[in-house]
């Protein structure tokens, strides 16, 4: 059976990451307070911040810029959903990441 953490992203008890994601105080305060739902949220995430402020992740500075993007996007004062916000469930919608209503990603460069 999968542990759950009551996520601070979604709001509700969800079955939880089985490792820390990775190393360090910020890993592990995903790993207490951050479900896998949420966590999986979070690719979508990054390469928007990536391409909207073309970072080069060889850069230390862009890894810096990206992981505080990073604790904002899942412990930010508006981290959390917005009311009404459902998840959509397994085998649902082709398995995307859930959407903030009226949301949508940057238009693409043609």
């Amino acid at each position: 059976m999968p542990r759950t953490v009551y996520c601070v992203k979604l709001q509700r008890e969800l079955p939880g990451l089985e490792k820390p994601p990775f190393p360090g105080k910020l890993g592990q305060r995903i790993f207490e307070q951050i479900s896998q739902q949420a966590y999986d949220m979070w690719p979508a995430q990054q390469v928007l911040i990536i391409n909207h402020y073309g970072l080069n992740m060889a850069d230390p500075e862009a890894r810096k810029i990206l992981r505080e993007q990073m604790e904002e996007f899942f412990f930010g004062q508006d981290a959390a959903m917005p009311d009404g916000w459902t998840p959509e469930t397994a085998g649902a919608g082709g398995g995307g990441a859930p959407q903030r209503k009226g949301g949508g990603g940057a238009p693409r460069k043609k």
